[in-house]
């Protein structure tokens, strides 16, 4: 039989604003966040073969450990019962462990991709669900754009865009334990009058288009604490215009948005010198996320179709 084959995006992500609550009975936190997506993004290429067997193969130079791109194909596997043989290479651009979301959206690129190469059906609903079952972010990867996340942030709800805006990341070698970020912030499992106020900030800040004074990160406080570099190195990105710059999820990654393409060239070398991977993107609407999904699938997916539909 015929062999499929495609090579997909998987955009990373930032917080425009996170804020933290209480510490749930489940043992997670409850969370308030706008995602966003950006530019910046790792490569997956796909060779899907019908088959009678079961055989998932990944190339993947870096060898990460339990690499959700493979357990993201063996879930979609199971739950839709295909056969066949699918041979993946994955090529790491965004930086791990810095709160970008790369892993969670190389299984989110993975679970849009196989619908149409595997010509089985899937809902929006059920890749939520396969997706929520991988990891809290991936449900946010298999939608893209601007949008609210609640619960343990696996609950979204699309938010207002505004136009692309040029982008600095900065990346630093520096790794945080998101459970020791979270167990920082000393939250009790009980809600308190102190979350109300928090609720009233973050409302402000998608109320009024993500103003950037308004935008946060419960997380920079106990995060800069330890590792303090990263707060010179917010406010040098602020100094050189950005607006908002902010430490994305947990970190260690920080992001810097810029009005113009020009303050942000301007700023690219005055960051040359420091221990950082530096990477200049844009943030990316829904509309251009999805339509990039889409073209790569072009060969065997329904125009306009979101999830991507097999023909």
């Amino acid at each position: 039989m015929a062999t499929r084959t495609a090579t997909l995006p998987a955009f990373a992500k930032v917080n425009l604003s996170l804020k933290v609550l209480h510490r749930r009975a489940d043992g997670f936190h409850e969370i308030r966040s706008v995602f966003q997506t950006i530019g910046l993004h790792d490569t997956i290429s796909f060779a899907f073969t019908p088959g009678r067997g079961r055989e998932i193969e990944l190339e993947d130079a870096l060898a990460i450990d339990d690499n959700l791109v493979v357990r993201a194909a063996r879930l979609f596997f199971e739950e839709k019962q295909v056969r066949g043989r699918l041979a993946m290479k994955l090529t790491k651009r965004i930086p791990m462990g810095g709160g970008l979301g790369g892993g969670s959206s190389d299984a989110a690129t993975v679970l849009l991709a196989l619908p149409a190469l595997t010509r089985k059906a899937c809902r929006l609903p059920e890749l939520m669900e396969m997706g929520g079952r991988l990891g809290s972010d991936v449900p946010f990867f298999l939608t893209g754009g601007t949008a609210l996340g609640i619960g343990r942030g696996e609950e979204l709800y699309p938010l207002p865009e505004a136009p692309a805006a040029p982008i600095l990341v900065l990346a630093p070698a520096i790794h945080v334990s998101t459970p020791a970020a979270y167990k920082a912030l000393g939250r009790a499992e009980l809600t308190s009058t102190g979350e109300f106020r928090k609720l009233s900030i973050f409302q402000s800040f998608v109320w009024q288009a993500y103003l950037a004074s308004d935008a946060e990160n419960d997380f920079e406080d106990a995060v800069f604490q330890l590792h303090p570099e990263l707060k010179r190195w917010q406010r040098k990105l602020e100094r050189l215009g950005a607006q908002p710059a902010r430490l994305s999820g947990s970190g260690a990654a920080l992001f810097g948005v810029f009005p113009d393409r020009a303050k942000l060239q301007g700023a690219l070398p005055q960051f040359r010198t420091e221990p950082l991977k530096v990477f200049s993107t844009t943030t990316v609407t829904r509309r251009r996320f999805r339509a990039r999904i889409v073209s790569c699938l072009r060969e065997f997916v329904q125009e306009d179709s979101w999830p991507p539909r097999s023909l």
